[in-house]
């Protein structure tokens, strides 16, 4: 029985609506129950003797320990997490008959120090003052800002001013979206950057591969948390921030934004399962759900209706209010329970090879850039019209390969969906998808296609089972004579995981699958470790000992894949490790016509 993590909650979070702090124990099965309780009445001592009676102590358990979390004013985070450290002090203390702790005295005159030295009234007056005047309130350890993007102002945590000082007429809210699921979050959002870049106003997204502005990468790195969502949320040159939102971020700090206009949950697939307590696909999806807090009452919540795990745990988790703002994706619209989630709610789907809308009403008409008031948001002209209406052909999408790529229409109709949630109009939503090519430039690493001398590239991130198979069935929509698969994994997988990844890539019956070795990636596991496990996977699941290589790293597994590749065949790179030095050995080799049997550089 031990403490394995403490950390600050910043924002909403799988165990409270509010900031606070949060532990994570590892503890028996059979005594969890005993230590909540133990825990509770300590921490309920604690906050009672500092003087934060009106904050709560609440508990979430799973197999093999739990999440001990307890709330705080945001000024004072710090101290809460010292808080929390104690009671779990005492508590492991008292079961284990050990010392006792200190007298509750002590303790709690050394925290009234730590929370008087951390405290920030002018912060919480700004805070309060943010949510009189509706807009939104963004704070860090080093910055805190009232309203976003052009509507912003901000100053350094040590100069915040008085709230009479501040113009709160300058200040307002810009558009707020976001996108969380297992897979296809970056496409997604750079999809929807792209339009609205079309509908001439400036985007500001974040994603695993950094923080953009109108195009310009000002951050570079996985932002997919809180601080990438305050790079945006401040920049004020942003006319809409478009926040990717990943599982990892939600965990640790929660919800990165009070308030958005919308948000998109795309899908619930294996992906770091056992972290955080989060051990099952249902949990996982009540994490991806936890976007629906930032909602407010005219926001939006679009969910993939074609994935049952999602819709299971959102009927049964979701409040009522929030049902009546939600709206559905589908490719899958003749199958009667999804029909009739569309027919109720509305949604947009695929029909007859093109992107429709089935809408309920139709959606208002706002000027997007309008001069409003303080705390009103602003809107996005030429909406979608009411009922039925056809937006754009797939096959006008150059990402979804001319309906091949399915992942890539769910996407599509994702960021369909969140652009009309702002009420961008279908035309400027049709022009954004088709001028959206998802290649190495406007999209590296997901989904890019390569022609090189009769052989066709695909690099893709897919990392995962769930992404993998959407891959694997997409390549089996495309023509070709063989099939080659690069394959690794990160060492932090379980070995269930990486067991899967190998029977999905089997399932393609590949002719060449080529497993790498990442070192960087090895994450607690010896070398040749993951490759071994891979390999025994795949001969468990048919494959014959002469259709796996290995290669000693990435790149080498490239330029292996290439000079086996021969005109007409289709060659599958999942890019991880070295993916940026791979795709530009790729964009050379285009750009100088290379062809197989011809010298690949660095080989």
């Amino acid at each position: 029985m031990h403490l394995t993590d403490s950390r600050r909650l910043t924002g909403a979070n799988l165990v409270s609506d509010r900031p606070g702090a949060a532990i994570e124990v590892a503890v028996p099965n059979d005594q969890i129950n005993r230590v909540v309780r133990r825990w509770e009445r300590h921490a309920r001592a604690l906050l009672d003797a500092v003087g934060w009676r009106e904050h709560e102590t609440r508990a979430r358990t799973y197999p093999g320990g739990g999440s001990f979390v307890l709330g705080a004013p945001i000024d004072t985070l710090y101290a809460a997490t010292e808080i929390n450290e104690w009671a779990w002090a005492a508590t492991s203390a008292e079961l284990a008959d050990g010392e006792p702790p200190p007298a509750l005295q002590t303790i709690a005159e050394q925290l009234r120090a730590a929370i008087a030295a951390e405290s920030n009234p002018a912060l919480l007056r700004l805070q309060k003052a943010a949510a009189t005047h509706n807009v939104s309130f963004v704070w860090d350890d080093e910055a805190v800002s009232v309203g976003s993007g052009r509507g912003a102002i901000a100053w350094p945590v040590e100069e915040l001013p008085r709230p009479e000082a501040v113009d709160w007429q300058r200040v307002r809210d810009v558009r707020v979206l976001l996108v969380t699921g297992t897979n296809g979050k970056t496409t997604t959002v750079r999809m929807l950057a792209a339009i609205v870049a079309a509908a001439g106003k400036v985007p500001g997204n974040t994603s695993t591969d950094g923080v953009q502005v109108g195009g310009e990468l000002v951050l570079v790195g996985d932002y997919t948390g809180g601080e990438g969502a305050r790079t945006v949320l401040r920049d004020p040159r942003v006319d809409v921030a478009i926040l990717e939102v990943s599982r990892g971020g939600l965990l640790r700090r929660g919800l990165p934004v009070e308030r958005a206009d919308a948000a998109l949950v795309s899908n619930v697939g294996e992906d770091h399962l056992g972290e955080y307590g989060v051990c099952d696909l249902e949990t996982l999806a009540r994490v991806k759900l936890l976007v629906g807090r930032a909602l407010g009452p005219r926001s939006e919540l679009i969910l993939n209706a074609d994935d049952d795990l999602l819709v299971r745990t959102y009927l049964t988790d979701a409040p009522s209010e929030l049902r009546q703002q939600t709206r559905w994706l589908t490719v899958n619209r003749s199958l009667p329970h999804v029909a009739a989630r569309v027919r109720e709610a509305g949604g947009y789907g695929m029909e007859d090879g093109w992107l429709c809308s089935w809408l309920t009403s139709p959606g208002s008409s706002g000027v997007f850039g309008d001069n409003r008031s303080s705390g009103e948001r602003e809107g996005v002209a030429s909406p979608l019209a009411g009922g039925s209406s056809r937006v754009i052909r797939v096959d006008e999408i150059p990402a979804t390969l001319e309906g091949a790529a399915t992942h890539n229409v769910y996407n599509a109709l994702g960021a369909m969906a969140l652009a009309h949630s702002i009420e961008i109009g279908a035309d400027v939503i049709a022009d954004g998808l088709r001028n959206f090519a998802s290649d190495s430039r406007q999209n590296p690493g997901r989904g890019n296609l390569f022609e090189l001398g009769g052989v066709r590239v695909y690099a893709d991130f897919a990392h995962n089972p769930h992404g993998l198979r959407t891959v694997i069935e997409m390549a089996g929509r495309l023509p070709r004579q063989r099939l080659a698969i690069l394959l690794g994994q990160a060492g932090d997988r379980d070995n269930e995981s990486i067991d899967a990844l190998a029977s999905i890539a089997w399932r393609a019956h590949p002719d060449l699958v080529i497993l790498k070795e990442m070192t960087a990636y090895l994450r607690g596991r010896e070398s040749g470790e993951v490759v071994a496990r891979l390999e025994s996977a795949l001969h468990a699941a048919g494959a014959p000992r002469d259709h796996v290589q290995h290669a000693v790293d990435e790149m080498a597994a490239v330029r292996q894949a290439l000079a086996w590749a021969r005109p007409g065949d289709l060659v599958l790179l999942l890019l991880h490790a070295r993916r940026g030095e791979a795709l530009e050995l790729l964009v050379s080799l285009q750009a100088n016509n290379w062809a197989p049997g011809n010298p690949i550089p660095g080989a």
